[in-house]
């Protein structure tokens, strides 16, 4: 394809994912749903201006360039959001649901295909790697507007973002198993736990890197495409080495969301690069969607509609199997995840973009290419509209769904976005960028805004005096340790004998014993 023609491509599919997002907004329907229904068009409507662009598939879209241009900012921008402290609280229900559950899901899915549909073992456990890839995009929106349990959201952002990284990793094996026609369990183990881990060390280094330099700037625009560069950089090295760009990805995604925006960026920085990370998903996300849809012809999905029902009840199969499983051994060793939490668990598994990314980087030579293509947007299309428009009818059959939102959590977001805003304000006063008759004008706002939030908490706090004391432990707890660590630097520096300092850290370590069992001996 010229170089000409490439550029108009992604014009036209920049102009038609515009007006997808604005019809589906004036028809309050989910955005995803419209890209579908779009996709389906495409494949069915053969448009004059797309004649010379989409006459054959773009010989520029070769699957490892497929991948490198599609896989690292749908992950980056999952992972640069989530905070670590959420996911250390839950990490066991996550990590057995995005590895366990995946592998079962994909050998189930895989063997269902196998036997109903009579694709050969290899592709249909392929096919099974594909489409056991989550996004949670649709279902937290829902989640967000019925005030769900934050701990069943979390489970499903989190699961969402590393079985999206252990799909990744189940395809490439399985792939490079179909390329040689050899494959064993052991080796399969030995290459995954290689290409996970070594890939997770690169991007935590990476990220690591990247945050240290963000510390140095204050500058949101390089800041911005610093994070970029990180994605992709994370992907490519640790694909150069043999090991898993996907996880990298979401490595560094994590490392530089949780570190580098915490010590490096302002809040304004923050800010800009949620915006841009949002706004480049969504270009992904539709560019992607419609890719699918003008290789997919509707004739092909009408011929192959036998199996991509079959697909699709194998995939619903495998998930809930998936979730069944995992769930048990999960209530074990870590909180219950009730069994209404299981259900939704299940019907909010739905497939999107990074499925059909995958299934888009297969070559054009690849056997049974175009029934896995037809199968993935299937039962893409299927879980985003079917589930997608299902899911809130869901919640509130299982009583999941609360009534409201929660004043305490509404005072303390509100208290957070002041005090950003007032650190904020004081960085710009510093920086010579305001005067200080404005300053002192924004400055008296903000203190009157914070003061009335403070009043709002104390009476939460007087009518509900459970709601204070996590708080007041969390304090406790950095209050004595920030103590014990002063006295500690303190024999460092010959402030303090070390027979002084050791009475005063016992102090410190019997508070700290008296705080998490509280019929332990006081503190003098």
């Amino acid at each position: 394809m010229q170089t000409n023609l490439v550029v108009e491509f992604i014009i036209w599919l920049l102009i038609a994912a515009s007006v997808i997002a604005v019809v589906a907004a004036r028809l309050r329907i989910p955005y995803t749903v419209a890209l579908v229904i779009w996709g389906l068009a495409l494949g069915a409507v053969h448009l004059p201006f797309l004649q010379n662009v989409t006459g054959q598939r773009p010989d520029w879209l070769t699957p490892d360039i497929a991948l490198i241009i599609f896989l690292p900012p749908l992950l980056f921008e999952g992972s640069v959001k989530i905070q670590l402290q959420h996911l250390g609280k839950n990490a066991i229900p996550i990590l057995l649901l995005a590895i366990v559950g995946v592998l079962v899901a994909t050998v189930i899915t895989g063997f269902v295909v196998h036997w109903e549909v009579g694709l050969p073992i290899l592709t249909a456990l392929l096919f099974g790697s594909i489409i056991s890839a989550t996004d949670p995009i649709s279902v937290l929106s829902v989640f967000k507007d019925m005030a769900v349990n934050k701990r069943l959201s979390i489970i499903v952002e989190g699961a969402s973002l590393f079985d999206d990284g252990t799909a990744a990793v189940l395809f490439g094996i399985l792939l490079a198993g179909f390329s040689t026609g050899q494959l064993s369990v052991s080796s399969g183990i030995q290459k995954f736990l290689v290409v996970v881990l070594g890939g997770a060390a690169v991007g935590l280094g990476l990220g690591y890197v990247a945050s240290k330099i963000t510390q140095q700037i204050d500058e949101p625009r390089i800041e911005i495409t610093l994070t970029m560069i990180l994605a992709y950089a994370s992907y490519l090295a640790a694909n150069s080495l043999h090991l898993s760009g996907v996880i990298a990805t979401v490595a560094a995604g994590l490392a530089l969301g949780n570190f580098g925006a915490r010590i490096g960026m302002s809040p304004r920085t923050r800010v800009a690069m949620w915006s841009f990370w949002e706004y480049f998903s969504f270009v992904i996300n539709s560019i992607v969607f419609l890719l699918i849809g003008l290789e997919v012809r509707i004739s092909a999905l009408f011929h192959a509609w036998p199996a991509t029902l079959l697909a699709i009840a194998a995939v619903l199969l495998g998930r809930a199997l998936s979730v069944y499983i995992v769930s048990p051994i999960n209530n074990v060793f870590a909180e219950k995840i009730p069994l209404r939490w299981q259900h939704v668990l299940v019907w909010g598994g739905m497939h999107g973009a990074l499925s059909l990314a995958l299934a888009l980087s297969l070559s054009p030579t690849f056997p049974y290419r175009d029934q896995i293509l037809a199968m993935t947007f299937g039962v893409v299309a299927f879980t985003i509209v079917v589930q997608g428009l299902t899911i809130k009818p869901l919640l509130r059959f299982l009583g999941i769904a609360t009534s409201g939102e929660d004043d305490y959590e509404r005072a303390r977001v509100r208290q957070i976005a002041i005090s950003s805003a007032r650190a904020e304000l004081d960085s710009m006063v510093r920086g010579h960028l305001i005067s200080y008759p404005i300053y002192e004008r924004f400055h008296h706002e903000l203190e009157e805004q914070l003061a009335q939030v403070k009043a709002e908490i104390v009476e939460i706090y007087r009518k509900d005096e459970t709601r204070a004391s996590e708080e007041v432990r969390l304090a406790t707890l950095r209050l004595v340790t920030a103590e014990k660590s002063s006295i500690e630097q303190a024999v460092h520096k010959g402030l303090i004998t070390s027979q002084s300092a050791k009475n005063m850290i016992d102090a410190a370590e019997r508070a700290l014993d008296q705080l998490n069992d509280p019929e332990a001996k006081p503190a003098e």
